[in-house]
């Protein structure tokens, strides 16, 4: 199954790569995490294919989308992004879906307007992270800012100690469109390496955190429409303790889905139980 490609002008006047599977039912729109591009939910969308209206964004910096000179790459901006994505495909109310960094866009916009999603999937993100994930994913970056490969296998070799779990056609999608050939025959990342840079710790960037942080919540607790949560169960980035937060005590209609088999990254670790899970909430 071949999606359809659009260039759309986003915030900030950058151009984004938008992928279009079908184009009948309710929209479900789908936002990939740090790092990865809108073909993370290949295995995923032909289940959900004949029944929506499904779409990935190549977020800011990701993929085939612009890099941000100025390097606005937080939640708000990228949820502007999606706002004047939706606006350019007449897309009003919507089934949301985000993964990590998208999870924290798609909370970011619920927040915003939760009169247009029909429903809401987030998938192994909360409002407040494990720190063990945060240091691991730091120190994975860290060690190469910029990485350089001879060939797509050496990417491979190292997503699969990045992702020690991943499936081997996962890994292998993601490092078929997440490099570029350069002129001499090397390939580089798409991804903006400045999205790769340390986190700044000053006393400024801390407060905005905590600020953003009950904002999350604050989005959550207003939220009329079902949403899942689905969190991996070996994952260092959602917590058991802030998933059932999310469910039990937040949300006002909220369901867990523990995905076995699988760390940070679902849909990569087990994507049968990835499916499985979430079209038991969109599908019915």
């Amino acid at each position: 199954m071949e999606p359809v490609t659009h260039r759309i002008k986003g915030a900030h006047e950058l151009e984004l790569n938008l992928l279009e599977w079908s184009q009948e039912g309710v929209p479900l729109v789908l936002l990939h995490g740090l790092g990865n591009e809108a073909h993370l939910w290949d295995d995923f969308v032909p289940s959900v294919s004949a029944h929506y209206r499904v779409l990935a964004l190549d977020q800011r910096g990701h993929g085939d989308s612009d890099w941000d000179p100025e390097m606005r790459y937080d939640a708000e901006s990228m949820a502007d992004d999606l706002e004047a994505v939706l606006d350019a495909v007449g897309i009003d109310r919507f089934v949301l879906v985000g993964f990590s960094m998208g999870g924290r866009v798609a909370m970011t916009f619920a927040g915003r307007h939760p009169e247009r999603l029909a429903g809401l999937v987030i998938i192994d993100i909360g409002p407040e992270v494990d720190a063990r994930g945060v240091m691991r994913i730091s120190g994975e970056m860290s060690e190469n800012r910029a990485p350089v490969f001879s060939s797509h296998q050496e990417y491979v070799a190292m997503l699969s100690l990045n992702y020690p779990a991943g499936q081997p056609d996962a890994l292998k999608r993601m490092a078929e469109y997440g490099l570029k050939k350069r002129d001499d025959d090397l390939f580089e990342l798409k991804m903006d390496p400045k999205l790769r840079g340390a986190r700044p710790t000053d006393e400024a960037t801390k407060a905005r955190e905590e600020k953003f942080i009950q904002q999350q919540w604050d989005a959550l607790a207003k939220l009329p429409c079902a949403t899942l949560i689905v969190r991996g169960a070996a994952s260092d980035i959602l917590s058991p303790e802030i998933a059932d937060k999310m469910v039990d005590d937040v949300l006002q209609n909220g369901t867990l889905a523990i995905v076995p088999q699988a760390a940070h990254s679902v849909m990569t670790d087990n994507p049968k139980g990835f499916e499985e899970a979430v079209c038991a909430f969109v599908l019915g």
